[in-house]
């Protein structure tokens, strides 16, 4: 498997409001669940916006001090809500909370209905890998299942997210297309590899 898609790590049981919902009942969700964040959906499931905490905080610093009543969620929630599809890649999914400045992303099907939530502790997670498992997935994944060769034919080695690859010289150029490879993988942040180079009469003799 290369680069978790959003379906694998988002949740599925979300917290959700419509848009009529008072500010003080979202407030009380908030804390409940645990969350800072949730959509608002209608009748169809689906999403008009997201309401976060910060919109709450908000809405009640710009109320006036002898201001009645309280606002509903329309009126506080950020819309129009930044949503992702279940099938998109993990690392897609970052870049689209960092460049929209947002914690938190509905999950939605082809027809827009919410179905789950990813937050940006959710995509934490699967960059946070262990360095067994990405050793594991090297060798079974990309050895043995992208290139056929035995597991054992090729040393992996994978220290703080560092994978390093080590084998015969014949297997160079298996082992240089291992590493392209890897460098696809979730949690890897680099990639050595200790095959030995060329000779160089190897690269001056004519073929």
């Amino acid at each position: 498997m290369i680069h978790s898609t959003i379906g694998e790590v988002m949740t599925d049981d979300v917290v959700t409001v419509s848009e009529t919902t008072p500010s003080t009942d979202v407030a009380r969700l908030l804390d409940r669940h645990g969350i800072s964040g949730l959509p608002v959906i209608d009748r169809d499931d689906k999403v008009l916006g997201v309401v976060s905490a910060s919109d709450l905080v908000r809405a009640r610093a710009a109320r006036p001090p002898d201001g009645a009543g309280e606002s509903p969620v329309r009126e506080v929630m950020s819309t129009p809500a930044v949503t992702v599809h279940p099938e998109q890649r993990v690392p897609d999914a970052a870049r689209l909370m960092e460049r929209r400045g947002v914690e938190r992303l509905p999950v939605v099907d082809e027809e827009d209905r919410l179905i789950g939530i990813v937050t940006r502790r959710d995509l934490l997670r699967v960059f946070l890998r262990s360095d067994d498992e990405i050793r594991r997935q090297v060798s079974e994944e990309i050895v043995a299942g992208e290139l056929g060769l035995p597991p054992e034919a090729v040393g992996v080695f994978v220290r703080d997210g560092v994978v390093t690859l080590a084998g015969d010289a014949e297997l160079r150029g298996a082992i240089a297309r291992a590493g392209f490879a890897a460098w696809r993988l979730d949690g890897v942040v680099g990639v050595v590899n200790l095959v030995p180079p060329v000779p160089p009469e190897e690269v001056a003799r004519p073929g």
